[in-house]
Formats: C-alpha cells, structure tokens, sequence
C-alpha cells in the first residue's frame, strides 16, 4: 500500500476483489507453467497457442476488472475531489486503456 504526500493511505480500488483477482491470477500462472511444460514436450503448435490465447483472455479479463474498478472507486474520488483531480485520473486511464489495447 502506498501513501499520499499528506500521508493518508491509498487504498485500491480493487481491495474489495483482491482475494478473488488473486485466485485468478493464481489459475492463470498454473496455465502459464502448463504452457511451458507443453513446449518442453513438443506439443502440437496449435495446441499451444490455444493454451496462450486462454491466458491471453483471462488476463485481459482481469484487467478489464481492474480498470472498472478502478474508474469505480479512485476515477470518481478524484472528481469529487477536484477537477483538476480528475483530469489527472482520466488521463491515468487513457494511458492505461492505450496500453491494454495496443498488447
């Protein structure tokens, strides 16, 4: 957890879901290693990339979780908070959505 220059605690939005985005990256990191231990056995290549492209959508599904949230929580903190708070998390976000899309 990080803290703000007037030293009150950031909480993430997602802290309410955390336990649940943990298990899910747990699941996707047990595909990961089945992954690596298909291509250490020569599995079919298309095997393998159905396996990759399974990954692929659970982590753009969690992603998408993240990013709601956290327009949800910290998006609509900071319009409360000021507009020039706002204008800050919106392009926070614009950033992050450019980065998901272009992966």
């Amino acid at each position: 957890m990080t803290t703000s220059p007037a030293a009150e605690p950031v909480v993430p939005g997602y802290s309410e879901t955390k336990d649940a985005h943990l298990r899910r990256l747990k699941r996707i990191e047990g595909q990961v290693r089945v992954i690596a231990r298909m291509v250490e056995n020569d599995t079919y290549c298309i095997d393998v990339l159905t396996q990759v492209s399974a990954v692929t959508r659970a982590l753009q599904a969690v992603s998408l979780g993240l990013l709601e949230e956290h327009v949800a929580h910290c998006v609509v903190d900071a319009a409360r908070e000021s507009d020039e708070a706002a204008t800050e998390k919106v392009d926070e976000v614009i950033a992050a959505v450019t980065r998901l899309v272009r992966s």
